[in-house]
C-alpha cells in the first residue's frame, strides 16, 4: 500500500528554489563585475531575507521542514550509515541531508555577512564596510571572495551528487518531492499543514523581514 505524504510546504519549496536562483546569479553577477554587482548586492539582500525567513520557518513551518525534525544525535547518524536507521528518519531531511542542509545555511550565512563588510577597493562595498575596522574589512573580502565561495561552491556540487544517487541507486525522488511537495511512501507518515493560513503567516514573516533588512540597509547609508 502506498501512501501520498505532503513533506514539504509551499513555503519550504519557494524558499529552496528561490535559494538556487540567487546563489546561481550571485556566482555569475561577480563572475562579470561591474555595472553587475548592483545586482550581486541585491541577490546578496535577497539571500539574507531568505535565511531570515528560513531561521523564523525552522521553527514554526510544515512539520518536516522544522529544525526539530532534521536535527539528529550521532547514535541516528551511526544508526542511518549502517541502514539500521527508523524509515521515518528518511521522509523529510535524512541525517545525512540534515548535515548538508545545517552546512548551507551556515555556509550562506557567513557569506553574506562578509558580503556585507567586504571592499574590492575599486567600486564595490558592502554596507557595513565603512563601519568595522579596516582590519575586519580585509578578513570579510578574503573569505568571501577566495573561501566561502569556493566552500558554497564544493557543498553545491557535493549536494547534486547526493540527489543524482539517491535518484538514481534508491529511486528516491528528491526533486520532485521539492517541486510537488508530495512523496509516495510505503507506510504512514505525518503531513506537513500547508493551508492558506500558513502561506499567509509565512508571507508575512517574509514580508516583515524584508522591510527590517530594507530599514537596516537605509539606515546603514544614512
Amino acid at each position: 500500500m502506498s501512501y501520498s505524504v505532503r513533506v514539504w510546504d509551499a513555503p519550504t519549496r519557494l524558499f529552496h528554489w528561490g535559494l538556487v536562483l540567487c546563489i546561481v546569479g550571485l556566482v555569475t553577477t561577480a563572475q562579470i563585475g561591474g555595472a553587475a554587482m548592483q545586482w550581486h548586492f541585491r541577490l546578496g539582500y535577497s539571500v539574507l531575507c531568505l535565511l531570515l525567513f528560513r531561521l523564523v520557518w525552522g521553527f514554526v513551518g510544515g512539520h518536516w521542514s522544522r529544525f526539530q525534525a532534521f536535527l539528529f544525535g550521532p547514535r541516528q547518524m551511526l544508526d542511518y550509515l549502517r541502514g539500521r536507521s527508523d524509515p521515518m528518519l528518511g521522509v523529510g531531511h535524512n541525517p545525512l541531508g540534515s548535515l548538508s542542509v545545517f552546512a548551507m545555511l551556515l555556509l550562506l550565512a557567513l557569506q553574506v555577512t562578509t558580503g556585507l563588510m567586504s571592499d574590492d577597493e575599486i567600486a564595490a562595498a558592502g554596507p557595513l564596510a565603512s563601519h568595522v575596522a579596516s582590519q575586519w574589512v580585509g578578513y570579510a573580502t578574503f573569505y568571501h571572495k577566495s573561501v566561502g565561495k569556493l566552500a558554497i561552491l564544493v557543498l553545491v556540487l557535493t549536494h547534486l551528487a547526493a540527489i543524482t544517487f539517491y535518484t538514481v541507486k534508491k529511486r528516491d525522488k528528491l526533486v520532485k518531492a521539492m517541486l510537488t511537495g508530495d512523496k509516495d511512501l510505503p507506510f504512514s507518515a505525518p503531513s506537513a499543514v500547508d493551508s492558506g493560513k500558513r502561506r499567509a503567516l509565512a508571507l508575512a514573516v517574509l514580508l516583515a523581514w524584508i522591510g527590517v533588512v530594507n530599514l537596516l540597509l537605509v539606515w546603514l547609508d544614512a
